[in-house]
């Protein structure tokens, strides 16, 4: 794994690239600290750059930005190719040869032989990379099929620019950097910013599974071609029937077993975090099986009730007989962590689950460089307990309950607040303003026509982002999209298919991606194979569900291997306890970035009403810590 970046620049004049190169470098310094290497093209004004975490081949054989044997294509690559071994035999029977023995140079081998377009249906890995084909003088830049790795596209001015993170593209001198109001609506709802968008006006997220392809003869300033899929997930949801529950857990271990072998291939140090959950279980058991020594998996605990998975881990680690290291943080470690977060993430990002991700990855890196993780098994396999909750919503809208609440949501919430306050026991505590506020929020809620938009609905923290920011209106994303024909609307395929194109690509595998590698840890995600994403998306559901409890036939993997009892409780989650911090240690940080004063000058927000969302939690009447954690994070990184 590694990080490139790279521009184009249109009219050209005689700028220092060498010196502008070094800067885009430097900043992605912690994604491949091994090694620099840049390359340039004089004639089209194009330039790659690229730094090594050295993983496969770790000889100058395997530097990159590295040309193809014929000289026709460069490539620069963030990744791996996990089916490259296949792929290098086959290219061998066909006469080509190999100097060294990386992916990347399989890669380039690949699309000598077969083009970029039909080589990327054949890559099995994680991957964004930028080839330029020199015979027909086009720039290709692509990402994986499931967003593992990122890409960052855009022009600002007369400069095309894109990269693995924005602050690489920040330190080129065209660089702008207006901020998109438009975005700010949709950070406040999810607290991420859903793909294609970004926080910054003019550059987007390239989508998983898709490519560009420029024309470096023809380039046109503030223009960006239509993104090609190679790959669609809705083309993979048709039940295939031919599975029994052992004959599909029998052909999920052998693939699953398959695809982490490959993935435990490395030049470097390797292990697996293992959380004591069913989908990190599930792989450092598939990992033992095929290791001829102890796994090294690693955790971190917290001593807060409720916050800590450590002793599940070491449980499962034992019987396992990992070689297990554990690393128990306090509260201060992670506050300590908040300033460093807007610097890691480039945009506003408040998933903060962020914090300890960020420190088992810094625990982790100092034993070993690349760790496997159970990422991805809830979206495959129904594993939220979200989508049932939400279908038996959804399902029971038009029962005599549902009917009442519809009916007091339409009244005006000064009519039916100070009832609610007086008659419902749960909801004395809260003051009036409070209960007014919780009312228009389920009104939004409610006021839905079809599953998706209900599910969109419930899985935004804030339901009404006007209420809060001064910028009104939402740019389309992909929880407003239209669903494909290929899946049935109102099931829980609805709501896997949603979380697979929003939830785990712009938040899970970002989170995850940005802190390992502001450790120079590479994580790979062998659930997310297209290999093994293929077979569960066609498992019918009623084989992953049974009982309103998903991931039945993953759960019937890890049995095999590891006691019932070591794994089955209630999902926990990576969480770390917010609320109270904000009300305690975090205080006074907060304070200042909430100042009235602060939030009027700046022009972003309502001020007054942020300040009663703080005012409310701090008096211990309302759990506001979500909204305010995207709030804050947004503030930390303006600042």
């Amino acid at each position: 794994m590694c990080g490139f970046t790279g521009y184009v620049g249109v009219g050209f004049k005689g700028k220092s690239t060498e010196s502008t190169e070094h800067a885009m470098s430097s900043a992605l310094r912690h994604r491949g600290p091994d090694a620099e290497g840049f390359w340039r093209d004089p004639e089209t004004h194009l330039s790659l750059i690229h730094r090594r975490l050295a993983i496969q081949d770790l000889s100058p054989l395997g530097a990159q930005p590295m040309e193809s044997a014929s000289g026709r294509y460069v490539v620069a690559f963030n990744g791996e190719i996990y089916n490259f071994l296949d792929l290098k035999s086959e290219l061998e029977k066909g006469g080509l040869a190999f100097r060294g023995h990386s992916d990347t140079e399989v890669m380039l081998g690949a699309f000598e032989r077969w083009g970029v377009e039909a080589s990327l249906t054949r890559f099995a890995g994680m991957f964004a990379f930028a080839v330029v084909d020199r015979e027909t003088s086009r720039l290709y830049l692509a990402r994986d099929r499931m967003g593992e790795k990122p890409l960052y596209v855009g022009w600002q001015g007369q400069t095309l620019l894109f990269g693995s993170e924005l602050k690489a593209l920040a330190c080129h001198p065209d660089w702008v950097g207006a901020i998109d109001e438009e975005a700010l609506p949709l950070y406040l709802r999810h607290n991420f910013i859903p793909a294609p968008h970004t926080i910054y006006r003019g550059i987007r997220k390239l989508e998983p599974a898709s490519y560009l392809v420029f024309d470096l003869a023809g380039l046109m300033p503030g223009e960006l071609p239509e993104p090609v899929r190679y790959w669609r997930a809705e083309d993979h949801f048709e039940d295939n029937l031919i599975w029994t529950p052992e004959t599909a857990a029998d052909r999920l271990e052998e693939l699953l077993g398959e695809v982490v072998n490959e993935q435990m291939i490395s030049d470097v140090p390797l292990g697996a975090f293992l959380s004591g959950g069913i989908d990190s279980s599930t792989v450092v058991a598939l990992m033992q099986k095929h290791a001829t020594r102890p796994v090294k998996t690693f955790s971190i605990g917290f001593d807060e009730e409720g916050y800590n998975e450590a002793i599940h881990a070491a449980a499962v680690a034992r019987h396992l007989k990992t070689d297990h290291t554990e690393l128990y943080v306090k509260p201060q470690d992670a506050l300590d962590l908040i300033p460093r977060m807007p610097a890691v993430y480039d945009e506003p990002f408040a998933d903060s689950s962020q914090l300890p991700t960020y420190l088992v990855s810094r625990m982790t890196r100092e034993h070993v460089t690349v760790a496997l993780s159970g990422d991805g098994g809830d979206e495959l396999f129904c594993g939220y307990t979200r989508y049932f909750h939400m279908l038996r919503q959804w399902q029971s809208r038009a029962s005599a309950k549902a009917r009442l609440r519809s009916a007091a949501a339409a009244l005006p919430p000064s009519l039916v607040a100070p009832m609610i306050r007086a008659l419902v026991p749960g909801q004395r505590h809260r003051s009036l303003a409070g209960v007014r506020y919780r009312l228009e929020e389920e009104r939004v809620r409610g006021a839905t026509a079809s599953l998706s938009e209900f599910y969109r609905q419930q899985v935004s923290l804030v339901a009404r982002p006007e209420a809060l920011l001064r910028q009104s209106g939402e740019p389309e994303y992909s929880l407003s999209t239209p669903l494909p024909d290929q899946i049935p609307e109102a099931t829980l395929k609805t709501l896997v298919w949603r979380d697979l194109n929003w939830y785990l690509p712009d938040d899970i595998l970002v989170k995850v991606d940005r802190a390992a590698m502001a450790n120079s840890l590479e994580t790979r995600v062998p659930m997310l194979d297209h290999r093994v994403v293929e077979f569960a998306l066609g498992l019918p559901t009623a084989l992953n569900v049974s009982g309103g409890q998903g991931k039945q036939v993953l759960r019937d993997v890890l049995h095999r291997h590891v006691p019932r009892q070591l794994v089955e409780r209630p999902k926990q989650g990576f969480a770390v306890p917010v609320a109270s911090w904000l009300r305690g240690d975090l205080r006074d940080w907060a304070e200042a970035l909430l100042a009235p004063d602060r939030l009027r000058d700046q022009g972003y927000w309502q001020a007054d009403r942020v300040r009663w969302l703080w005012q409310e939690h701090l008096a211990g009447r309302e759990d506001f810590s979500s909204q305010l954690w995207g709030v804050l994070m947004f503030q930390a990184w303006l600042e």
